[in-house]
């Protein structure tokens, strides 16, 4: 569990525990530092909607994009179908808060959830879920600042998650984290596994860029 902290006395200091993430995507409706569960969900349904995080009650914008998207519902397309033949948990993508923490919700962009940190009695119809995933994945975008998600994989791995990956598009690269400090790089020449965490799963980094980003077949 992150430690607790007392409240920034300056806005200097909010944006950088925030990892001084571009200012236009820190909304301020509610006052950052007073936004709540509930703000996510509105934000969430209404229309259009507006995917935003919760770090220490300041509602923050996702990075969004096409691009962006089509990899992430590529992958996301790839664990449910390997999830219809071993039935080990749920994948979920960037629309899907969990609350990590009990002032922090995250969106990955594709997440899987096993069933083992689902409770039994789990109300299917939560909006933001206390489940925390077993793998994280995020896939990098401009707006993204190092200490930004420096920050995020220190959260990530305080609540629980056991494996994490940034994707960097230009590089065709992922990074695979099992801890804050320890990564390894793979580049499109290599497999992404599932290792201990969705064992058998493996894809083609190559591939799964090339199917993502096709605009016409050849």
């Amino acid at each position: 569990m992150v430690a607790s902290m007392s409240p920034p006395e300056t806005f200097a200091e909010m944006w950088e525990r925030l990892g001084n993430v571009p200012l236009n995507r820190i909304h301020m409706f509610p006052p950052p530092g007073t936004a709540t569960v509930e703000d996510v969900e509105r934000l969430c349904n209404r229309e259009p909607k507006s995917l935003c995080e919760l770090i220490d009650g300041v509602l923050v914008e996702k990075a969004t994009g096409h691009f962006k998207s089509r990899l992430e519902m590529r992958l996301a397309h790839l664990f449910g179908a390997f999830l219809d033949e071993h039935d080990l948990g749920i994948v979920t993508a960037a629309n899907g808060p969990h609350r990590i923490h009990p002032d922090q919700i995250r969106l990955p962009d594709v997440a899987f959830i096993a069933y083992e940190n689902i409770p039994a009695d789990a109300d299917q119809n939560t909006a933001v879920p206390e489940w925390i995933p077993s793998l994280a994945l995020e896939i990098l975008s401009e707006s993204n600042t190092k200490a930004e998600m420096t920050r995020k994989l220190r959260d990530d791995f305080d609540a629980g998650v056991k494996l994490v990956r940034y994707v960097d598009p230009p590089t065709r690269s992922v990074r695979v984290y099992r801890s804050p400090e320890t990564f390894v790089t793979k580049s499109e020449h290599d497999e992404l596994a599932g290792e201990d965490v969705l064992p058998g799963f493996r894809v083609s980094i190559r591939d799964w860029f090339d199917r993502a980003l096709r605009v016409r077949p050849n």
